[in-house]
């Protein structure tokens, strides 16, 4: 009488040649991130997820969203935010989900319909687990660029103190409604710290004027004066004023100055400095 073989599950599927499985699966994964990962660590998250994996099917089945494969998911979560930091691709970091199931090629019998249909329930898994891995990276990498844009922003955004009681603010680039913001809360606190009564927002370093940059200004001097302290918007080349009277764009009572020095000579002289010219100096 012919040996009868019991039909094998998921989890059967993964714990008979178990060592063997893991060991593929590791081979793959390492030689997929060509050594920018220590095969010591891809081996220890990989026989960390490996157990998860296990345990959470043995528990709850092939749902991969419930409480049985919560550890499981934590695992990949961890491993999917690694990889982000560490620059790898998403591809990259799938690779780490679905190189399990051409590791368990070899172990399927191929006159067994109980473990094709066993692969394909655990293909399902980790397909799923595949995208759960994509979606926690993407989470890591736009959190990544949030927070470099933030750091760009401070940097480029920096209060100069130019004089005691005159401080300036030299912008570069676009300013747009975020920036605004960033510029205002650092004007402002620089106020207090300082105890200016003066203060220069230059613009030399805009390279274009529009009513909504124009709005953003205004935004800004009228919360420097609310305040206590004057402001001057300085570098206002020629193409800009142009394009300020073109857009009937209206400053007010606003000061404005063609560059920096002038905008510092008109601060100095509103703290009450004496400025005084010297003539014939190196002659």
């Amino acid at each position: 009488m012919a040996k009868q073989v019991s039909p094998r599950g998921p989890v059967e599927l993964l714990t008979t040649d178990r060592e063997k499985v893991t060991a593929d699966w590791i081979d793959t994964v390492a030689g997929s991130l060509q050594g920018r990962i220590s095969r010591a660590e891809v081996d220890r998250e990989l026989r960390e997820l490996y157990g998860a994996l296990v345990e959470g099917l043995r528990e709850g089945g092939d749902d991969t969203r419930g409480e049985s494969l919560s550890e499981a998911r934590a695992l990949l979560t961890e491993l999917s935010r690694n990889r982000a930091r560490q620059g790898f691709t998403p591809s990259e970091t799938a690779i780490s989900v679905l190189a399990l199931k051409q590791a368990l090629e070899p172990a399927l019998r191929n006159d067994s319909a109980d473990d094709t249909t066993a692969y394909l329930r655990l293909a399902r898994v980790l397909d799923d687990l595949a995208l759960f891995t994509v979606e926690a990276y993407t989470r890591t990498r736009e959190e990544i660029i949030s927070s470099q844009a933030a750091q760009l922003m401070e940097l480029s955004t920096p209060v100069v103190k130019l004089w005691n009681g005159v401080i300036a603010v030299p912008l570069v680039g676009t300013l747009d409604s975020a920036r605004t913001q960033v510029v205002m809360e650092k004007l402002l606190q620089a106020l207090v710290d300082t105890g200016s009564e003066q203060a220069i927002i230059d613009i030399t370093g805009v390279p274009a004027v529009d009513t909504q940059v124009a709005q953003h200004l205004l935004k800004t001097v009228v919360a420097a004066r609310l305040m206590g302290a004057e402001c001057t918007v300085s570098g206002i080349r020629p193409q800009i004023a142009q394009t300020i009277v073109a857009l009937g764009i209206e400053f007010g009572d606003i000061i404005t100055k063609a560059t920096l020095a002038d905008a510092l000579q008109h601060a100095l002289r509103a703290s009450g400095v004496d400025l005084v010219a010297h003539q014939g100096v190196g002659r």
